[in-house]
């Protein structure tokens, strides 16, 4: 190894992710990290969502063969110690009823990440979803003990109308559309870019969505 390498090592900063427990008062679901000990609830839940989720399964086109639980487990866990990547579980009374991604972190300049969710067909329409994005952004933009980004992107399908409606009830901020910006269900697919910045906090992102449900008294995604 270089000098060069040695010194660029030592001053790198600390972007591991340390996984927490979020929760918030009046919100009825908890993120959590997965566990092996998940498998078989996962597994449950996620293939019988699987005809539900298809269409707007993202994938990679060059991908390689299929991975195991494990397998993927360990590759979240690299993810987080890279600083690369954080994936919670959307807990309801101690099931799983869906996941929410944060992916794609870019430190430096930037400080952004991607964010990725889906809820159980079963639970949807609680106001799970928004929840859960509110949650992930007050950790990823405003906790000192979270990521520290300054903008969290959704890139939405523009016939999805469910999660349209999640981003809108965030209040995120609508970019446009980016063509052929993302691999879907086979295809290289259009997508519409929305976006989550910290000025936007103000009080937190969870606080502000239930105030707004308390008031209007309406269910969502």
């Amino acid at each position: 190894m270089s000098v060069f390498q040695t010194i660029k090592e030592a001053f790198r900063p600390d972007n591991q992710i340390r996984m927490p427990r979020l929760s918030h008062p009046g919100c009825p679901i908890v993120l959590r990290a997965l566990t092996m000990d998940d498998e078989e609830a996962w597994n449950e839940v996620r293939w019988r969502n699987n005809d539900w989720l298809a269409p707007w399964e993202s994938g990679d086109p060059m991908h390689g063969g299929i991975i195991t639980f494990n397998q993927w487990l360990q590759r979240m866990r690299r993810n987080e110690q890279h600083g690369t990547g954080a994936l919670f579980a959307i807990e309801y009374q101690m099931r799983i009823v869906g996941q929410i991604s944060l992916g794609a972190i870019s430190y430096g300049s930037m400080r952004t990440g991607v964010v990725g969710y889906w809820v159980d067909q079963r639970y949807a329409g609680r106001g799970f979803a928004p929840m859960a994005l509110a949650m992930l952004a007050d950790w990823a933009l405003t906790d000192p003990f979270g990521p520290a980004l300054h903008r969290l992107e959704i890139a939405i399908l523009p016939e999805n109308a469910r999660s349209l409606a999640v981003v809108r009830k965030i209040g995120a901020h609508h970019e446009g559309l980016r063509e052929r910006y993302m691999y879907v269900n086979g295809h290289w697919r259009d997508h519409v870019t929305f976006a989550l910045l910290a000025e936007d906090a103000g009080t937190g992102f969870t606080a502000r969505l239930l105030q707004s449900r308390s008031s209007s008294d309406t269910p969502g995604e």
